[in-house]
């Protein structure tokens, strides 16, 4: 399962300097709006400690770290939707997105402009969400008139779905995103085809400047997307050192991955062995069969039973062998529920 985030924000905000930071990928980030026009993806490895420490227990030849793919797209301006700038035009980029990422400008430079000639998060933050608001009322109101027709004829499939269309139409009008509108998961799985933008889970990402990277401000990831580009050019030891003089214990890639999964509700599971140890992403709640059809649908299918362990039980004693010795090994059936950090071994 690869977690997949797009960024948004207006021109000049750093968006795309953070992005060459989270991604070590080169990008244009001169100084005028719209210089990214096509979209950036890169995809980078999750970090994780764990793995590393199940690696030395297991003597793996392989390590597999889950990944998170970022989609970059060109900035948005108030106007979007009547064809102001050009990142209206790359919406569709990020509509198959499992979360959005707004990257709204905290930092003060004079020598980088500011689309509306003053640094406010929070107007930022109104004007992206207005414009992903009136593409998904261009959208619904689209799918309205394509459904209309059949309501009309007396189809009880169209007349449902048009009142459900015209539900969410309303709700759009009204200036509200709809993962704030406490649809029911029928409705939302009616109108799941439509890959609406404001349904999708928000990360707001407030980029401040160097001297407040380890400030915290309710509502947001804070990150100094300067801070980040030095960081993703320095040795490992280097960029350590460089964090505890800022008061920082992990870098914003690490805090960013740790939102995006707390938003999406997300675990890891391993699987482990000197062939390879190898992390996976499954939805919290899953049980082990869903989990095992990560890895491959038989394991899902073919499902008898799965062998259990917490990691940290494996690593303290030296490996599936030990933790058995001590009982720290479960037989689990098909109703058990994987949790967060489970060393899994499937048996189909």
């Amino acid at each position: 399962m690869k977690l997949t985030v797009g960024i948004v924000g207006l021109p000049n905000v750093g968006k795309s300097t953070l992005f060459k930071a989270l991604t070590k990928k080169q990008v244009d980030t001169a100084n005028y709006p719209f210089c990214t026009i096509d979209p950036n993806v890169g995809i980078v490895p999750v970090p994780d400690d764990r793995l590393q420490k199940l690696v030395a227990v297991y003597q793996s030849a392989a390590v597999v770290p889950t990944v998170i793919e970022f989609v970059d797209i060109a900035g948005l301006v108030a106007g979007a939707h009547t064809g102001e700038g050009l990142g209206n035009k790359f919406l569709s980029h990020i509509r198959t997105v499992d979360a959005i990422c707004q990257v709204v400008r905290g930092f003060t430079d004079p020598d980088v402009t500011h689309v509306s000639g003053h640094v406010d998060p929070e107007s930022d933050k109104q004007t992206i969400n207005l414009e992903l608001v009136y593409a998904d009322l261009a959208t619904v109101i689209r799918r309205i008139e394509e459904t209309a027709p059949r309501a009309r004829s007396g189809d009880k499939e169209g007349i449902i779905a048009l009142g459900l269309y015209e539900k969410v139409r309303g709700i759009l009008d009204r200036g509200t995103l709809l993962a704030d509108a406490q649809l029911t998961d029928e409705e939302q799985a009616g109108i799941r085809d439509l890959n609406l933008l404001t349904l999708k889970p928000m990360l707001y990402v407030l980029n401040v400047d160097e001297s407040s990277a380890a400030h915290e401000q309710p509502g947001y990831v804070v990150i100094s997307a300067k801070v980040e580009a030095e960081l993703a050019e320095m040795p490992e030891t280097d960029a350590r050192e460089y964090l505890r003089t800022l008061g920082l214990t992990s870098t914003g890639l690490d805090r960013l991955i740790s939102a995006a999964y707390r938003t999406l509700d997300l675990i890891t599971f391993f699987t482990a062995g000197p062939k390879e140890t190898h992390a996976w992403t499954v939805q919290r709640g899953a049980p082990a069969p869903v989990a095992g059809g990560r890895i491959h649908s038989d394991f899902e299918e073919k499902f008898i039973r799965a062998e259990v362990a917490s990691w940290q039980d494996i690593v303290t004693y030296g490996g599936e062998t030990g933790a058995k010795a001590k009982g720290r090994v479960r037989i689990e059936g098909r109703e058990y529920i994987v949790q967060d950090g489970d060393v899994i071994y499937f048996r189909i």
